[in-house]
């Protein structure tokens, strides 16, 4: 059995690194380079849709030291990695409220999704600044001013509302891996992952490795996902 879309909540970064007796900071450093590492392997394991949870919407509650390294981080991912994915031919997709982090964050990360627009290979999706409640929230907010404006009638389903979603252009998520031991969805594509299957791994991400995104990929394969019917004797 394929697995087409992978989701990761990639957690334990400033664990990893007090750990090592080093600054939350450089986790989150050695957490971004490692998604390189993961994304290759998904691609060369057959995955076409990688989507990784980089800040939530919650993640704003953290101290602002940590806030302002995070959203310097793209700039120096995307200057180190954006050239190869472009030659390996991701397609960057951020998904979140773009508009409400800082103008020179999204501008990096608007200008990865320009430049990698036209490309069909692995999906590399990036949620910034998401978080899942909002997301179907907001879909809401726009059913409804759709139906005042006389542009839909009352009454979709959830095909058509997932139109409003942010991951409208996704398929729904298969796997969805959690790092760092923790037993939490964390507001992460609660719509997305209404049928996926779920494993939580006791390793950090910056110590997730394509060895373990393998043996996760394994275990998915041998397991029997009904989608709410009944396996045929």
């Amino acid at each position: 059995m394929g697995c087409e879309h992978v989701a990761i909540i990639m957690d334990g970064n400033g664990r990893w690194a007090k750990a090592q007796g080093k600054p939350r900071t450089a986790g989150h450093l050695v957490g971004a380079d490692n998604v390189r590492t993961i994304a290759i392997a998904a691609n060369e394991l057959g995955v076409k849709y990688l989507t990784l949870y980089a800040f939530s919407t919650e993640n704003w509650k953290r101290s602002a030291d940590e806030v302002n390294y995070i959203m310097k981080l793209p700039a120096v991912f995307f200057k180190k990695y954006m050239q190869e994915f472009l030659d390996r031919g991701y397609r960057m997709n951020i998904i979140g409220e773009l508009d409400k982090l800082p103008k020179n964050t999204e501008k990096v990360l608007r200008d990865a999704m320009d430049e990698s627009r036209n490309n069909t290979g692995l999906n590399l999706n990036i949620c910034m600044n998401y978080g899942s409640q909002r997301e179907i929230v907001l879909a809401a907010n726009a059913y409804a001013k759709d139906v005042l404006e006389g542009k839909k009638e009352l009454g979709i389903d959830t095909d058509e509302f997932e139109q409003y979603l942010m991951t409208k252009d996704f398929p729904p998520v298969d796997l969805l891996i959690r790092t760092s031991g923790e037993l939490r969805i964390s507001n992460y594509l609660l719509w997305q992952i209404a049928y996926a299957e779920l494993a939580f791994v006791p390793v950090s991400w910056p110590e997730f490795t394509p060895e373990v995104l393998k043996r996760c990929l394994d275990e998915y394969s041998g397991r029997d996902r009904r989608f709410g019917g009944v396996k045929s004797e």
